[in-house]
């Protein structure tokens, strides 16, 4: 099934040597710097490679962002040359090496100057590397249609003035592209009046700042001192400030003319490490995964999420290209076959993970019509032997409860290649993608540690402990504030979330090698993740 460049490319006289070298020995070395040490963005992603056969060349977790500081991409840059040179590919997330992380990259200070001279570490990055293979992921600030007081992940005005700054963009994203109706015209004029003109110069400039470092990135990449660069457009919406930055960034491509086999902007973010990472192993074995791609009865593909501004299948097309994989019409032929998960009408449903009330959270267990044909689905094709995976978007952060159920009922659910269903719907499919590519690579132990613990965080985490927990903190303290920032209450929310989540893994993982062998943490002091720490 699995093609290799080389027979299409370069004939058969390499092709017998190819095959003849262990996978993971011929594959080299792989660099990666990711945008903060989130347990999805760090060791949650480094496990996938290391299960798959891979050891990364990691930096430093201290030299990266966090819930506490905003990261050190001086001293990023030091080591990346220092560690460069004993490398054959690179996974660079460039919000690391010129902001910090993704979440300074919404609030930094830097100057101007001061950003010119770290994207110009990529240049020495290439003149001091010639061979070394870089990928690069950048992003496009997000638009939040709100905000919350005490989140971290925007600048502090944000949460007095978010509703407003994404209603003043949205109107004149629309303004430039299909017109505004009087009524619209004096809305778009009040939500600009409602916002201090320091915050909206502070807002714009660092907005400015960031597009033109993306565009210099895109210089490099057309002139190859990177090989493959991905814009991010993290939570966006169909119209904002986002999706017009966009529009920008496309028209800039296009003036340049960069290709699309070196640069991609797609909705997204947290999912580009495991989609480059998987891209780098391909290239350096030369391989081309085949993957069939099946959504479910209803609008399908169709589906334009929440947190997106296009069509999921387009989405889902733009991670395999990243990937490196291609698209085939037949399951039969494919090395993975991934099957999404979507609601029939093309909506995102959002009933767990809502702000805590401190009512009584239970999960919604029976499947609709559509839930029901989708498993059928995913037994047909386990049935036959086909490396299956699902992408669980229906829900706009965590698992279907009533698909999870089915699936456990019908012993499906370590039968699977890979799954994933946590925060947006790119992140999802991305993640599972990029997982059930590098799954041929990966023991059957291997796998099911995978699965298990995406089971854990998505499924039992996600879409149900987490809101259980929330509205314990709402019961116990009578303040929904804990939820996005635990402070002095950390303690009370780890121990519960360890223990409904043991709770949750007796109940409904029972085949789970690794039992009840582990504990809950939230590094990121808020409930939106979390960390499963495996006890040794």
């Amino acid at each position: 099934m699995q093609k290799k460049w080389c027979s299409i490319l370069m004939g058969m006289l390499f092709c017998g040597l190819l095959f003849s070298v262990n996978v993971a020995s011929a594959a080299g070395r792989i660099l990666f710097i990711p945008h903060d040490d989130r347990p999805i963005s760090y060791h949650q992603t480094v496990d996938v490679l290391r299960q798959a056969g891979y050891e990364l060349v990691l930096p430093p977790q201290e030299l990266l962002s966090n819930a506490t500081n905003m990261g050190h991409p001086d001293e990023l840059w030091h080591w990346l040359r220092e560690n460069a040179k004993a490398a054959d590919s690179a996974v660079i997330a460039s919000d690391s090496m010129l902001y910090g992380g993704l979440i300074p990259s919404r609030k930094h200070e830097v100057t101007e100057e001061k950003l010119a001279e770290r994207i110009a570490g990529f240049a020495q990055l290439r003149g001091l590397n010639p061979r070394l293979h870089i990928y690069v992921f950048d992003s496009l600030m997000r638009t939040p249609a709100g905000g919350a007081e005490g989140d971290i992940e925007e600048p502090a005005y944000y949460g007095k003035y978010g509703v407003h700054f994404f209603q003043y963009s949205r109107l004149l994203d629309k303004e430039e592209t299909q017109g505004l109706t009087k009524e619209e015209e004096a809305l778009l004029a009040q939500h600009k009046q409602a916002i201090p003109a320091e915050c909206m110069q502070d807002w714009l400039a660092r907005r400015q700042k960031n597009l033109a470092a993306t565009k210099k990135l895109m210089d490099y990449t057309r002139d190859g001192v990177i090989d493959y660069l991905i814009l991010g457009r993290d939570d966006n919406a169909p119209l904002c400030q986002t999706h017009r930055e966009n529009r920008e960034i496309l028209a800039y491509a296009a003036e340049k003319q960069l290709p699309k086999t070196k640069f991609l902007s797609m909705p997204g973010i947290d999912e580009f490490n495991v989609l480059l990472l998987s891209r780098a192993v391909n290239d350096l074995n030369y391989e081309m995964p085949f993957v069939y791609v099946d959504y479910n009865q209803g609008k399908g593909g169709d589906t334009v999420p929440d947190f997106s501004d296009e069509k999921i299948s387009s989405s889902v097309d733009a991670a395999l290209a990243i990937a490196g994989g291609l698209k085939v019409p037949n399951p039969a032929r494919a090395d993975f076959v991934l099957l999404v998960n979507t609601d029939k009408r093309g909506k995102t449903m959002c009933t767990h993970n809502n702000y805590p009330d401190g009512g009584v959270f239970k999960p919604q267990l029976q499947p609709d019509k559509n839930t029901k044909y989708l498993v059928e689905r995913i037994d047909d094709y386990v049935a036959k032997g086909y490396p299956v995976g699902v992408a669980d978007i229906k829900y706009s952060n965590g698992a279907d409860n009533a698909l999870m159920e089915l699936l456990r009922k019908k012993n499906l659910l370590f039968k699977l290649q890979a799954y994933a269903g946590w925060n947006t719907a790119t992140n999802s499919t991305g993640f599972v993608l990029g997982t059930g590519m590098l799954a041929p690579k990966m023991t059957a132990a291997g796998k099911n540690h995978l699965l298990a613990v995406r089971y854990l965080d998505d499924w039992g985490y996600q879409a149900n402990v987490r809101t259980m927990v929330g509205n314990e903190l709402v019961q116990h303290f009578g303040n929904a504030m804990y939820y996005i920032a635990l402070k002095d209450k950390l303690d009370f929310a780890q121990q519960r979330n360890t223990e409904l989540l043991r709770e949750f893994a007796a109940q409904n993982l029972p085949q789970m090698t690794e039992g009840k062998n582990f504990v809950v943490r939230n590094p990121w002091l808020r409930m939106f993740e979390c960390d499963i720490v495996w006890n040794k």
